[in-house]
């Protein structure tokens, strides 16, 4: 399991004063506040960096890092993600995984027919939906306990009960 995980990308500057405009990658974009440090990853190395203010906007967050004071130092963080130590994570509720925890899981179905791996976790309006990909055919898996029997995350491995008629 990754033990930092991504929790924003920082999207842009904002003002002059060192401010960066993120989107969130997050479900709860009042985690933020909750901020103290921070990590963000260039060029596969992690530096620490302390939140000194969160503003909300409609769909993103502003956030002043320390030390972060010109608009051109903000300009050298874009397009770079905002980490968190998995320690300092929002805690889930039982049953909720993190998107990067079940990618490559591998999934089979109840009668133990390998389906492929999960490839990605799409977002919808009303439940997420497992892209699983096999010999580059996809799989879409809408996320119900109707037909997730069994996640194991010991073993990596989900045990998925399919309606008629989802896999041709």
């Amino acid at each position: 399991m990754l033990e930092y995980l991504s929790i924003g990308q920082i999207v842009n500057t904002h003002g002059v004063r060192g401010e960066v405009k993120v989107f969130p990658l997050t479900e709860n974009m009042d985690r933020f506040s909750q901020l103290k440090d921070v990590y963000i990853e260039k060029n596969n190395e992690l530096t620490q960096l302390s939140v000194v203010s969160v503003k909300y906007l409609s769909t993103m967050v502003v956030i002043k890092l320390k030390d972060i004071d010109s608009i051109e130092d903000a300009q050298k963080l874009k397009n770079m993600y905002i980490k968190v130590h998995r320690n300092n994570a929002v805690k889930l509720p039982k049953d909720n995984f993190f998107i990067c925890d079940v990618i490559d899981m591998d999934v089979y179905s109840t009668d133990a027919t390998f389906l492929g791996k999960v490839k990605d976790v799409m977002k919808t309006g009303n439940n997420d939906v497992f892209v699983v990909e096999n010999n580059k055919k996809e799989i879409l898996i809408p996320a119900l306990k109707t037909i997730f029997k069994e996640m194991n995350m010991e073993e990596r491995k989900i045990v998925v009960e399919l309606p008629e008629g989802l896999i041709e």
